[in-house]
């Protein structure tokens, strides 16, 4: 396994700096944000993305995963979460295109850049769009974007969150099977997993053919805010255990958009605590954290 950083904690600093820091810590991948303010695809210049190749070249970092779940580069008025609309499972058609458009861009992206997936999400069920149709709007979505990444190279993996259309391993399982699919996988994010009141050792397991990169961060009970490795109480060494029993040789990425005011900090945090984990006969916990 190897350790990546999500640059959606890094939102402060522009994509060629959160890029170094991360390589300076010690991370051997980094996870670009494919939103504003970091690589939004439809403001890209090629200057950008030759930045970007020369800060990859100086870190000798490579790309875990462009991260392309949330949106919030469409939307005027800066907004303070996630934003996951318009989706793939949006009810009319023209915000679905509009979607389908921006996600084949970050496939574009993902290949310019050398990685080999995207992640994308379900979006919510909204009013006016019953879960059964949102699904079926979703899976031809899908089924468009999948071969377009077929022809570049690049695979689609899902990530499903408590509050989406897709919210539990057993959904996520079911439209695998159903799409069935080489280029489709999943995008695990173990906090997730435990807010779903999922047990992430049974997930990895049942998930293991279709893992294309991993989300971690620590959760305290079932609260869905993502805290640095050690400060929640989910058992990671089981984690680190299961997916070494599956056989994971991709990216662990760690994933702290929480701590956009402390970044560097959460950084370097969560890297000491998961490159000494493996050592860990049984979870340690941290001292709660004050300064996100």
């Amino acid at each position: 396994m190897k350790l990546a950083f999500s640059t959606n904690a890094f939102t402060a600093y522009s994509i060629v700096e959160a890029i170094i820091k991360i390589g300076d810590i010690g991370y051997q991948g980094v996870e670009i944000l494919a939103d504003r303010p970091h690589l939004y695809p439809f403001d890209v210049r090629c200057e950008l993305i030759d930045g970007i190749r020369e800060s990859l070249d100086l870190t000798n970092l490579v790309v875990s995963n462009i991260n392309a779940n949330t949106a919030s580069g469409y939307f005027k008025q800066s907004l303070m979460e996630p934003v996951f609309e318009p989706s793939l499972s949006n009810k009319d058609r023209g915000l679905r295109e509009w979607r389908i458009k921006y996600t084949k861009q970050c496939i574009d992206l993902a290949s310019d850049l050398g990685a080999k997936n995207i992640s994308i999400t379900s979006g919510r069920p909204l009013p006016g769009c019953p879960p059964e149709i949102g699904i079926e709007n979703f899976k031809k979505s899908i089924e468009e974007i999948i071969a377009y990444g077929e022809r570049k190279g690049i695979s689609l993996g899902i990530e499903y969150e408590p509050g989406l259309l897709i919210e539990s391993a057993e959904e996520i399982l079911e439209l695998m099977k159903e799409v069935d699919s080489d280029n489709l996988g999943v995008n695990l994010d173990v906090g997730h997993v435990v807010v779903a009141g999922e047990d992430p050792t049974e997930v990895i397991h049942l998930l293991s053919p279709w893992l294309f990169n991993i989300h971690i961060e620590d959760i305290k009970g079932r609260k869905h805010y993502h805290l640095i490795p050690g400060y929640g109480n989910i058992d990671l060494n089981k984690v680190y255990l299961a997916l070494k029993d599956v056989g994971y040789e991709r990216f662990v990425t760690v994933e702290l958009y929480t701590y956009c005011n402390s970044p560097e900090r959460a950084a370097k945090e969560a890297f000491q605590y998961l490159k000494g984990l493996e050592n860990l006969q049984k979870y340690v916990p941290l001292a709660p954290s004050v300064n996100y």
